[in-house]
């Protein structure tokens, strides 16, 4: 039965999720709707705890301090309106929960951080932007091939009822000697001024 349900949640996932830890500081972009506006917010802090690991029970928990408040969100993995999710640094802690920042303030809360290189830190992050960028551009690959295999049809079926093919117009070609020509007037006038 266990394993029907994880198939089941593994063809429900629709993106894959960087694999943030407890200890992260994240930027998460999510779509916020006010009446009939929609706008995109972000909400950066520390990951204190993932739970239900990264399926689609999964969520995790981001703590940030603002004006002197502690103020915590839960985030489900697999959140529609989580737009785009920033890892800006990995934090370098020995505990799967991180509670204990709730009791301390300022300097105290800051966390060690793991020295990690630029394309490591990129390569974290999730855009649904850059995935829809990349779905769209795979879609007009697959109607250009589609369009060429039509046209290449057409033209085998103009072929054996024995009609004339579309004539491809080509642009008329430049006279490069005439060109030439005026190159060389040009410089003989050039030395005769001289």
């Amino acid at each position: 039965m266990q394993e029907f349900i994880k198939k089941f949640e593994k063809n429900q996932i629709k993106r894959q999720m960087p694999a943030i830890e407890p200890g992260d500081t994240v930027k998460v972009y999510q779509k916020i709707k006010e009446g009939d506006k929609e706008r995109v917010q972000f909400f950066q802090g520390t990951v204190i705890r993932i739970s239900g690991g990264y399926g689609m029970n999964g969520s995790f928990t981001v703590r940030k301090t603002a004006s002197g408040v502690g103020v915590e969100k839960i985030f489900p993995f697999h959140l529609p309106t989580i737009v785009k999710l920033e890892v800006l640094k990995k934090g370098s802690v020995r505990r799967a929960k991180l509670y204990y920042l709730r009791n301390l303030q300022q300097k105290k809360s800051k966390l060690k951080e793991k020295e990690m290189t630029a394309s490591e830190l990129e390569a974290m992050g999730f855009d649904e932007v850059k995935e829809k960028e990349a779905a769209r551009l795979k879609q007009e690959a697959e109607d250009k091939k589609k369009a060429e295999a039509q046209a290449a049809e057409v033209a085998k079926d103009a072929k054996r009822e024995g009609k004339p093919e579309a004539v491809k117009t080509e642009e008329p070609k430049k006279d490069t000697k005439k060109v030439e020509d005026k190159k060389v007037e040009d410089k003989t006038k050039k030395e005769e001024k001289k």
